[in-house]
C-alpha cells in the first residue's frame, strides 16, 4: 500500500492550497483517513481526520479555515486551506488505516511521504 501526497507549495498568507493523497495498492478497504503536519522544531500533529462515512474531526487551530473531504471510489483524500497563516507552514503528512486484500479482518497506519507547505510573504 502506498499514499502519495501532493499539491504543497509556497503561498503568501490569506492564500489557498489544495492537498490531495491518493492511495494504491492491494487495498480490501480504507477506514479513517487524516492530515498530519509537522513544524521545523515541533512534533507531529493531527490537523483533521475523516471516516468512511464522513465524520471528521478538526484541530482547534484550523477550524472554520481547513476542509478535508475523501472520494472513496477513488481513494483519495483532499485537503482544502483557506486563509492560510505563517504558523501553518509545515510539511503536511497524510495517513490511512487499511485492511488489505491479504488481511481484510485487521488494518494498520500508512503514511504518505510528506508535503511542505510554506505561507510566507
Amino acid at each position: 500500500v502506498q499514499l502519495q501526497a501532493s499539491g504543497g507549495g509556497l503561498v503568501q498568507p490569506g492564500g489557498s492550497l489544495r492537498l490531495s493523497c491518493a492511495a494504491s495498492g492491494s487495498i480490501f478497504s480504507i477506514n479513517d483517513m487524516a492530515w498530519y503536519r509537522q513544524a521545523p522544531g515541533e512534533q507531529r500533529e493531527l490537523v483533521v481526520s475523516i471516516s468512511h462515512g464522513g465524520t471528521t474531526k478538526y484541530a482547534d487551530s484550523v477550524k472554520g479555515r481547513f476542509t478535508i473531504s475523501r472520494d472513496n471510489a477513488k481513494k483519495t483524500v483532499y485537503l482544502q486551506m483557506n486563509n492560510l497563516k505563517p504558523v501553518d507552514t509545515a510539511v503536511y503528512y497524510c495517513n490511512a488505516d487499511v485492511s488489505t486484500v491479504i488481511q481484510i479482518y485487521s488494518s494498520r497506519t500508512y503514511w504518505g511521504q510528506g508535503t511542505l507547505v510554506t505561507v510566507s510573504s
